[in-house]
């Protein structure tokens, strides 16, 4: 595709492959002006999450599973309608699937490793309740010993 910004990479040394998305074009409905009855602007960029050889087997994997809720038929869609020209569109669909598809690939977080409170830190907590139990007390008019 020429004038695109080059290759929108998802991570590493993966990027969208040009020759997998679909584009799709249709009537904006914001901004515009007397041209905008007349030009394709909004974009629809479509992308075959299921058949792609783009993507390593494990990156589709999870993808597939985390994406569940947006996939049809194992394609995602993004939609860019925010800029007037059909160009900016085209990037921002573009920016948009990368980053998509980047997030849904990446690794899952590793496990937290529960830790111990020291026996300091629950000394220390328990005996300045007692001393802000004991100042609150003495504020009393009444003596509770």
């Amino acid at each position: 595709m020429e004038g695109m910004s080059g290759p929108h990479v998802i991570r590493g040394s993966v990027s969208l492959p040009e020759t997998e998305l679909v584009w799709r074009f249709s009537r904006s409905s914001g901004p515009g002006g007397q041209h905008v009855n007349t030009t394709d602007t909004a974009v629809e960029l479509r992308f075959d999450l299921a058949r792609t050889e783009a993507l390593p087997e494990v990156w589709k994997q999870r993808a597939l599973e985390r994406l569940a809720g947006r996939l049809s038929g194992g394609v995602v869609t993004v939609r860019a309608s925010e800029h007037r020209s059909q160009w900016r569109n085209r990037e921002t669909a573009a920016v948009r699937l990368a980053a998509l598809l980047a997030e849904a690939t990446a690794p899952p977080p590793r496990p937290r490793r529960p830790t111990r409170i020291p026996r300091g830190i629950n000394e220390r907590r328990l005996r300045e309740k007692k001393e802000r139990s004991q100042t609150k007390r003495g504020r009393s008019p009444k003596n509770w010993d």
